[in-house]
């Protein structure tokens, strides 16, 4: 069954602890965004200032050059998940794998150009594959559908692998990213610029879960 995650790209504590206020009521799953200056061209709010109510479920996407220099503290937060790129400048294998000990599940994104053949040992040892549609540093982006047929290579390689799809998920195509084989729809603009939150995450569960007529 597909989740809808609410995303969470904030570049204050301010505006964080306001996304947290505005998404705590109904969230259970979330998707916090990580950004360095390098990897992604913007800043977020640093690993230091990350928090999240105690019941959350948390992803934490970390769009970073170097891998290494966070994971021991992404660790220390004990997330359910962390996601690093598998374009990263460094090898993911050992994080990967401090991350798995550490008894986090070990996540790897990939960008839109890049070809699930290429990175198979990272997707054989991932619980956690992201197919990437999106603006690096930003809500939005725009959802190519050609993208979900990583979805088949990906468990080609990794039949049991959690698949979650991050960029310009909308109302207009969430059943369709859950048709096509999506676990975990992570949705940021599409709820945070929502008149009502609430209102629009509600809609799209309701949209994910309602069934393909033939």
């Amino acid at each position: 069954m597909t989740a809808i995650a609410p995303a969470i790209l904030c570049e204050t504590e301010d505006e964080y602890k306001a996304t947290i206020e505005r998404l705590h009521p109904f969230a259970k799953r979330v998707h916090i965004d990580l950004t360095d200056g390098e990897f992604a061209p913007t800043f977020t709010v640093g690993v230091n200032q990350i928090w999240w109510p105690a019941e959350w479920e948390v992803d934490i996407h970390a769009m970073v050059a170097r891998p290494s220099q966070y994971v021991a503290a992404l660790i220390q937060l004990k997330p359910s998940t962390v996601i690093f790129h598998a374009e990263a400048s460094e090898d993911l294998t050992t994080t990967l794998q401090q991350l798995k000990a550490a008894g986090i599940k070990a996540g790897v994104a990939l960008l839109r150009p890049t070809v699930p053949s290429t990175v198979q040992s990272y997707i054989e040892a991932a619980d956690h594959v992201l197919v990437f549609s999106g603006d690096l540093g930003h809500y939005g982006g725009t959802a190519s559908l050609m993208q979900l047929e990583k979805v088949r290579l990906i468990r080609n390689i990794h039949p049991t692998v959690e698949v979650g799809w991050d960029g310009g998920a909308n109302l207009e195509n969430a059943f369709s990213l859950s048709q096509g084989g999506i676990d975990v729809v992570n949705c940021g603009g599409a709820i945070n610029t929502a008149a009502d939150p609430a209102v629009a995450f509600r809609q799209l569960t309701e949209e994910i879960n309602k069934h393909a007529v033939i």
